[in-house]
């Protein structure tokens, strides 16, 4: 396989090389998700194996060297493929002082055993989806909605007989105040956030290139929650969601939701994907951090997919060892008290 970097022009045009992957193509490996990563400290890198598009994010960490992360990639279908692009990226990743690489590939989590087996490492998930919960688009929107679980069907004509709307809108600086301002409120006891600003120029930053947008759920004149959608290629992604801790409207978010997935499929998606569940396991134990996000995304399909997650391959194993046990706590460490922000 040969290995090299995008020309500009291809850089340019870096979206239609990742979505004609053999995965189709994924937001979190798009050009516009590598510039909003810059942001926070990464360096962009595109890079061909063959006819593969790889985004790669690349972090300095002295005095181990570099750190490559594959958001989302490599856009491979099968393990032999992985392991191929694996091999021919070592090289490069060799020539650039890299220590180890992180993939987070969509394969089905049936392939963990393979990759234990060909040295690579468990890793933290960085985007929040190793295991989510997707609804197939393709039918028509009548035949999705009678297809949904009746507590979403149920929850959806609630909030229609109880008045609240849902309108698509611009993400300017007060529009993503207000859905941040939600997100906080949601967060608060139960997860961290990253900054406003993060958020801001995320919401602005896709809703600019086409692929994002902004929607708020209304009663009683007030916003009551709010979500940020995805199209990119045949998918679709719920990125953030959010709504008032005082219940004020039944089914408000389901409703929203319901819209999300009808612009969707307006857009040319064919399947939704609501980006992260628990695992199959665990999607109806009570004592899981998200056991409630789950009830609510199974409320619109009750099959939860499990995917590998993250995984390390490492280039060089004395580096990533000392990486493991003290370095990347280390980084995370600093990079939070001069950003207050997360590392990755």
């Amino acid at each position: 396989m040969t290995v090299r970097y995008a020309n500009k022009q291809e850089a340019a045009h870096w979206n239609d090389y990742i979505l004609a992957n053999d995965d189709g193509g994924n937001v979190f490996a798009s050009y516009e998700f590598a510039m909003q990563k810059e942001t926070g400290g990464y360096k962009a890198k595109f890079v061909f194996v063959d006819n593969t598009a790889v985004t790669v994010l690349e972090k300095n960490t002295p005095p181990l060297g570099k750190f490559w992360y594959l958001p989302k990639g490599p856009g491979v279908t099968a393990t032999n493929d992985l392991f191929e692009v694996l091999k021919s990226l070592k090289a490069l990743a060799l020539d650039n002082n890299v220590f180890a690489i992180r993939i987070e590939p969509e394969l089905d989590r049936s392939y963990q055993p393979t990759l234990r087996r060909n040295g690579l490492v468990k890793a933290r998930p960085i985007i929040p989806n190793p295991s989510t919960i997707t609804l197939d688009l393709s039918p028509s929107l009548d035949d999705i909605l009678t297809g949904l679980p009746q507590k979403g069907r149920h929850a959806i004509h609630r909030a229609e007989r109880d008045g609240v709307t849902v309108k698509q809108v611009k993400s300017t600086d007060k529009n993503c105040q207000i859905m941040y301002n939600l997100l906080e409120e949601t967060a608060k006891g139960q997860f961290g956030i990253r900054s406003f600003e993060y958020f801001r120029t995320f919401w602005q930053r896709f809703e600019a290139a086409g692929y994002g947008q902004l929607f708020f759920a209304y009663f009683d004149g007030k916003v009551v929650a709010g979500a940020y959608a995805m199209v990119y290629g045949a998918k679709s992604t719920y990125k953030d969601g959010a709504s008032v801790r005082q219940r004020t409207a039944y089914g408000a978010s389901h409703l929203l939701q319901w819209h999300v997935i009808e612009w969707a499929k307006a857009n040319g998606a064919l399947i939704h994907d609501f980006c992260g569940s628990p695992p199959s396991e665990d999607i109806n134990n009570a004592n899981h951090p998200h056991f409630g996000v789950g009830q609510f995304k199974t409320a619109f399909n009750k099959t939860v997919t499990d995917y590998i997650g993250c995984y390390d391959f490492i280039i060089s194993r004395p580096k990533y060892l000392i990486w493991t046990k003290v370095g990347e706590r280390v980084a995370h460490r600093i990079h939070y008290y001069k950003n207050r922000d997360s590392y990755y």
